[in-house]
């Protein structure tokens, strides 16, 4: 998959995204969505909270094996209807060889709710 690079950006550009670990304490499966996805609940500690997240993460994960991950999100973004489901933050992955999303990855466990730096 050939992505162009964007273009440059200044450090005050990325300080305002709010990229946050966060542990999935709740999965199920989006039928209803356009494109196969997940329904997840992320836990991102006390001052975040528990958000929602629509993943579409379905060739890689399945349900069972997601809670319990930390994942990294997106946390200020405006909330994005899908469907049904109000998707509170954007679950962040990269695409494999055939496009398909997997999870940016946080290889030793991590506080929820810290934030990428």
């Amino acid at each position: 998959m050939n992505v162009p690079v964007k273009p440059e950006i200044g450090f005050d550009d990325f300080a305002r995204v709010d990229i946050r670990a966060g542990t999935v304490v709740k999965a199920e499966p989006f039928p209803e969505a356009r494109k196969p996805a997940i329904k997840l609940w992320v836990d991102f500690g006390a001052d975040i909270g528990v958000k929602k997240s629509s993943a579409q993460i379905t060739a890689h994960y399945s349900v069972d094996e997601l809670v319990g991950r930390q994942v990294m999100a997106v946390v200020n973004f405006a909330p994005r209807q899908i469907g049904k489901f109000m998707s509170e933050v954007l679950t962040l992955g990269f695409p494999d060889t055939k496009g398909e999303v997997v999870l940016a990855a946080i290889d030793k466990r991590v506080p929820d709710g810290g934030a990428l730096f």
